[in-house]
């Protein structure tokens, strides 16, 4: 039981980054279980999706940001803005790099942020399991120290989970007096639907290629679990930007929709702990990342745009 005496502390922490670093597979790893997906695609998030770790005292709300690119859409716009409208609303950011990589423009741009604000930050050196030569950690962190006086630097695998505990502490020593932020249960932000069409983009991020999956948008229209409890019934739409990428998302014989299907299926079992019957319909809404209506109607907040 917890003690009552200790006081309750907590700290919104913003991860940010270039993108593919990890950060998505960084807070799934902090907070023990899956809320935001992951692929090896830059741009895999889209939005800022929130986290919730409370362990005893503490609790550390992350945002989970998209990577840093220039944009080249609405869509791409908006991911933007959501990233710097994050870090200007947080007690602290969580700056996470690649292993072995130089110090990009993304880097010095969000660097350049945290000095505006005056914002704690820690650094996370991840991927430390794939860096073959392992003098060229201290150079790299050395480089970065030197844009910023970090209140820590972890190198980490958010993979294999060597130092993430590290990290844990690290950032609770961020969080301030004044109660928990969110109930000690809460684990996400995300509604039930948009966690269960994510899981679906992600099952098309990793067997599509090229640009196809980055011009998929996935809305669930149907989510209800049976009264016996037995299955919950789940019906999405995939909406895509051209007939031949319906095609290709269909695949010979609809080969690759049910292998689509079939995949986010097993992953939402895992999920909700019941059995799902999913079904999928692909449709085309040509260039729907420059579309306003159209992002609006798939869920983002397009009023960020035109702050």
């Amino acid at each position: 039981m917890q003690n009552m005496n200790v006081e309750e502390k907590s700290a919104f922490v913003a991860i940010v980054g270039r993108p593919n670093v990890g950060k998505s597979s960084l807070m799934n790893r902090m907070l023990g279980q899956k809320v935001a997906i992951v692929s090896s695609k830059p741009q895999t998030t889209r939005t800022r999706i929130m986290g919730v770790l409370t362990e005893s005292e503490n609790q550390l709300v992350f945002l989970d940001t998209p990577g840093l690119l220039k944009p080249r859409d609405r869509l791409g716009e908006y991911m933007v803005k959501s990233v710097t409208s994050s870090v200007a609303g947080v007690d602290a950011a969580l700056l996470v790099v690649e292993a072995g990589t130089e110090i990009s423009p993304a880097d010095m741009d969000l660097i350049a942020k945290f000095q505006s604000l005056q914002l704690p930050a820690v650094l996370c050196v991840n991927k430390i399991d794939l860096l073959e030569d392992k003098s060229r950690l201290m150079p790299q962190i050395a480089a970065l120290n030197e844009k910023y006086n970090f209140a820590a630097v972890v190198p980490v695998s958010a993979r294999s989970g060597d130092g993430i505990d590290e990290l844990k502490a690290e950032l609770k020593k961020l969080s301030q007096p004044g109660g928990h932020m969110f109930p000690d249960d809460t684990l996400t932000d995300q509604p039930e639907r948009v966690l269960a069409g994510e899981f679906v983009r992600e099952k098309m991020l990793r067997l599509l290629n090229k640009e196809v999956p980055h011009g998929v948008a996935v809305v669930v229209r149907r989510l209800k679990e049976r009264t016996d409890g037995s299955c919950i019934d789940i019906e999405a739409e995939i909406y895509c930007e051209r007939d031949s990428h319906k095609g290709i998302i269909i695949g010979k014989g609809g080969a690759m929709l049910k292998r689509i299907g079939t995949d986010a299926r097993k992953e939402l079992e895992r999920f909700y702990g019941v059995k799902v019957n999913l079904q999928l319909q692909v449709m085309v809404k040509p260039n729907w990342r420059n579309k306003e209506a159209a992002l609006c109607s798939f869920g983002f907040d397009t009023k960020d745009l035109l702050e």
